[in-house]
């Protein structure tokens, strides 16, 4: 018979334990609904300010999680397994979270989902050219995503020094691919033709695909390495965001439905599904507002605010955990 079955005093201190430990709110659930729904598609990493307001709420902790019973809730092979965190169910949910972002990119752009669609089926040649430059450029995320996730979760998730580090390598390149863009433009005048995202080549989008693989690094921002990959592919600002969004949706998809199926049932298990859903609700409605801002912002203004916006937070930050 189990021991905390035996010992009716233990399993109370279990109950007891649980219940004192920090968890997912409603209020936490809203506050990460709108940091990923706003940062989601702005070149600024979702995932750097998810894992620094996971932090700022108490919810990086390394407490294990108690089921309803008392028993804790275990991870890990049989012969070695171990109590999960509120901080790795946190983290989970961060990448889970992303489920109300992706609606909001289907719900602007269906038409383009459609012509892609209708692509596919051989009725819309652009759609279908769309359709697999997407494919292409999604491609390399499989191959490194499969092959790295598990170290770069080790090593980076939750890591709010790496988050740090990121956001400024990132502000960099940011910076240096706007003044290379406007240069370039100027150089060029009258006969500088910037691509539609319909207009990209194979290469191209293996190009784009392979400059996404950078946001695997938490901090860095996928919207960001793909706007600059768009940069380089010959794309406007607001085109190189447009195929951004597109490929996000394949991107994202794949990374909280891998992260749903490999880690879903224990983070279930350590939050509540109430203020789950609600994260993604808000996260979708906050997504909607950002992702139509920020096609008209670039347009205008390019990548230059949002490089100094990084710089300046990674700073705070330091301040905070210095």
């Amino acid at each position: 018979m189990p021991s905390n079955a035996a010992n009716p005093q233990e399993q109370t201190v279990d109950i007891s334990l649980k219940t004192d430990a920090k968890t997912l709110t409603y209020l936490d659930a809203i506050i990460l609904g709108v940091v990923e729904g706003i940062t989601e598609y702005l070149p600024v990493s979702s995932t750097g300010h998810l894992i620094l307001t996971n932090a700022a709420l108490g919810l990086d902790s390394q407490s294990p999680v108690y089921k309803a019973d008392g028993s804790l809730v275990m991870v890990g092979d049989e012969g070695e397994e171990r109590p999960y965190t509120i901080g790795e169910a946190a983290y989970a949910y961060v990448i889970v979270i992303q489920a109300g972002a992706i609606l909001a990119v289907i719900l602007i752009y269906w038409r383009t989902l459609i012509q892609m669609l209708m692509g596919c089926l051989g009725k819309d040649p652009l759609g279908r050219r769309l359709a697999i430059n997407l494919i292409i450029a999604f491609s390399p995320a499989v191959v490194f995503g499969l092959l790295l996730d598990d170290w770069i979760e080790s090593m980076l998730g939750g890591n709010v020094l790496a988050v740090v580090g990121a956001l400024v390598v990132g502000a960099i390149a940011m910076l240096l691919v706007e003044r290379w863009r406007k240069r370039k433009l100027a150089r060029e005048g009258d006969a500088a033709v910037e691509k539609t995202i319909y207009e990209l080549t194979s290469k191209q989008a293996l190009m784009i695909g392979f400059f996404q693989c950078f946001a695997m690094w938490p901090g860095t921002s996928r919207s960001m390495a793909t706007i600059i990959g768009g940069y380089v592919a010959g794309l406007s600002p607001a085109k190189a965001a447009e195929f951004s969004f597109l490929l996000g949706l394949i991107t994202l998809s794949a990374a909280s439905g891998y992260k749903y199926l490999s880690d879903g049932s224990k983070m279930l298990e350590a939050l509540s599904v109430g203020p789950v859903l609600l994260g993604c609700v808000v996260a979708l409605v906050a997504a909607l507002l950002s992702v139509k801002w920020l096609v008209g912002y670039l347009g205008r203004h390019g990548l230059a605010l949002f490089a100094w916006y990084r710089i300046v937070l990674a700073v705070i930050v330091l301040i905070f955990i210095g």
